[in-house]
Formats: C-alpha cells, structure tokens, sequence
C-alpha cells in the first residue's frame, strides 16, 4: 500500500486553512478532531480486551509484557513501560518498552524503523521467549522494525498484538491479537503524534491498567503496590492507607516501617491484625488481592464463633 493512501496520511478537509486560524480557532479544531479519538476507540473495546486476557496470561505465566514501536509510536510504548514499576510496584524487567534505533531511549535514529532485521535482533537482544506478550506499535501500520520484531515473537510461539491507526493495516497480518482504531486524517496532515499518538497512548493506559488491576495490584480503585521512592510517593503512600483503612494519617504513619514500606501489607495488617508475615503469606496464598485476604479472614472468624 502507498504511504499516500494511508488514512493517517490524507489531508483533512477541516484544515485545508489551517495556517489562516487564529490561535483560538486552531485549538477548538483540534479539540474537536480530538473528541474522535475516543469514538474510534470505543469501536475497538473488544479487540482490545483481548489483547489484554492474553497480557494477563502471560505476566500469571512468568512472562514480560513489550511494547515495540518507532518514533512516536515507539516512544509511547515506552513510557508506559516505564511507569509500571513506580504506579504498580512492578519489576522494570517485566514491562519493556522497545524503541527503534535506541533502546529505552527518548531519542532514537528515525532511519531506523525501516529495518526488520533490526527489529529481530532487538528482540534477541532481551532473550524473548514463549510466554512474553509482544505487542507492536505502528501508527502507519506499516513499520517494517515492528513487523520484524513481531515476525521473530511469531517464530518463538510469543504471544503478539498490535495496535494500528489505519484499516487493513499490513502489522495487523503479522500479530496475532490486532487493533486497529481508525481516528481519521490528522489536522496537520501525517503528524501522527497527534490523534493518532493520542488513541495509542491511550489503548496502551487501557492495556496496563486493566492487566495490573486483574493481577491484584489495584484495592478499590487505589494503587496498593506503588513504590514509594521520593517525598510526593511517600504522601500518596500514607493516604492509600489512611483512605483503604479510615486510620489516621497518625497511624498510617506508624505502618510504614513495620509493612516494609508496602501499602498493601499495611492495609491488610490494619485491617485483620497480622503481623507482617501473616499479611505477606495471606498475600501470596491469594495472589496479591486484598479483599480475597479480608473475605477468607471473616470465613475464619464466623467459623471460630
């Protein structure tokens, strides 16, 4: 397929004059293109939650969740790899994000994104395996970095997914899980890093935050595994507690060093009145969940009356 003929590609009718507008006009433009992001992807919920029952098997599994991407693309995946580890506590080796031309890194060789084979190394490079969940980004639907990338994930039995910006995407035949949200032509045309980078970024929050949520990384609607490595993510630290226990920020405070600093095992400890290694092996014996911790503790106490 021509790049041309690529959705993300043609020229918006709504901002043929876009270099006319005043600053105030090319804001409601945008806002208004904008409002279609969350249109198109509402339309691919369920291609989405698919891709998203597979991440959770595989992160259960032992696996890694990684993203794969170029450019802008590349660099979304990215960044939602790296705030894994302090939003969800989790190892920083289980959620990669892979970007062409310069792993891990903000600023990457744009040339790059044009080899496939690349793609196949930087896969070898992090040791894939079978029960990693590979999941390609390419706006274009067309990268041929990620495409190598997914062709070596397919070659191993690595599960894989993509997430596209255009229809009958060429990505979307090399994975096996594909999403494709068509947000339309952009307001600059082919800046990809506008609608387009919006709908990835956010199909990517939607793929994170639901899989964490499942693994029991989330209580209500509160972080409970968050690592608390600087003065702000010591506060939010002491209000999870004091908001999932109605204690005082007072005793909150008195949790921290006994729970090892983990929101989680001080919630459970307030709340049934283990001690440290109680709550740790209640944890583990119920993969990670409070609640199931406080459900099974009120069958024991109905059971002792």
């Amino acid at each position: 397929m021509q790049l041309s003929q690529l959705t993300t590609e043609q020229r918006n009718p709504h901002s043929y004059h876009l270099d006319e507008l005043s600053v105030l006009d090319i804001l409601t433009l945008m806002n208004r293109e904008d409002a279609k992001v969350i249109q198109a992807i509402q339309l691919e919920l369920p291609n989405i939650e698919k891709v998203i029952q597979q991440t959770i098997h595989c992160l259960k599994d032992g696996g890694r969740l990684i993203y794969v991407g170029a450019g802008t693309s590349g660099r979304i995946g990215v960044l939602d790899a790296v705030e894994c580890p302090p939003t969800f506590g989790m190892d920083p080796e289980k959620v990669i994000g892979l970007l062409a031309g310069g792993l891990n890194q903000a600023h990457a060789k744009e040339e790059a994104e044009d080899d496939a084979s690349l793609g196949q190394e930087d896969m070898k490079k992090i040791h894939l395996q079978a029960k990693d969940m590979v999941i390609g980004l390419a706006a274009s639907g067309r990268t041929p970095y990620v495409i190598g990338a997914l062709d070596y994930a397919h070659q191993i039995h690595a599960s894989t997914a993509s997430i596209a910006c255009n229809k009958q995407a060429k990505i979307s035949q090399h994975a096996l899980l594909p999403i494709e949200v068509n947000v339309g032509p952009e307001v600059l045309t082919g800046s990809t890093r506008l609608k387009a980078g919006t709908a990835q970024k956010m199909i990517c929050n939607m793929i994170s935050t639901a899989s964490m949520v499942r693994l029991g990384k989330v209580y209500e609607n509160l972080m409970v595994d968050v690592d608390v490595s600087n003065e702000k993510l010591y506060q939010r630290w002491l209000n999870i507690v004091c908001q999932a226990t109605n204690c005082t920020l007072e005793q909150a405070q008195a949790l921290y060093e006994p729970s090892c600093h983990q929101a989680k095992v001080a919630i459970c400890m307030f709340k049934t009145g283990y001690t440290y290694t109680q709550a740790q092996e209640a944890l583990q014996q119920h993969d990670g969940f409070i609640k199931r911790v406080l459900k099974d503790q009120d069958k024991k106490d109905i059971t002792s009356l």
